[in-house]
């Protein structure tokens, strides 16, 4: 199955799945290597709003795995400030090309929903997490707030 069968297929598989975890799957119209998503984290503090994730598959997708970050500013331990995050489903190391977008988008929700702080990428993050778990959830959820895309009704 080429790349561009496989991923309109993923597209209308995701767009069609009726997850309130992940909404707004779209691709550009131009390209369908370029996909944004609305993750719905449904945990405190994250809950409060909804994040952009963009997806950027490679030409040779699915023997390589796509490129995934979040457009949409979040403070979490295991998120820098340029939006990447280290999730092992999307490694190349790892990478099975059975893999499917909805698996990647399910993990990635669950690293969101269950911060890892052993794991982090930002330890001044994760330390706050682990030290002072209280000022943790107040600053992410005053952050989640300011910065996070609204969430569809």
């Amino acid at each position: 199955m080429s790349a561009t069968r496989r991923l309109q297929k993923e597209l209308g598989d995701l767009k069609g799945c009726g997850v309130r975890a992940y909404e707004n799957v779209e691709c550009e119209e131009t390209n369908l290597l370029k996909w944004t998503v609305l993750l719905l984290p449904d945990k405190e503090p994250y809950n409060k709003g909804a994040f952009k994730v963009g997806i950027t598959f490679p030409v040779d997708y699915p023997f390589k795995p796509p490129k995934v970050a979040f457009e949409t500013k979040i403070y979490h331990p295991n998120v820098d400030e340029e939006g990447k995050f280290c999730l092992p489903i999307v490694t190349t190391e790892n990478w099975k090309p059975a893999t499917k977008t909805e698996q990647v988008m399910m993990a990635l929700l669950s690293l969101i929903n269950e911060p890892e702080p052993n794991h982090p990428i930002r330890a001044d993050v994760a330390e706050e997490f682990q030290k002072d778990h209280k000022k943790f959830m107040k600053t992410a959820e005053e952050h989640t707030r300011k910065n996070a895309e609204k969430r569809p009704e």
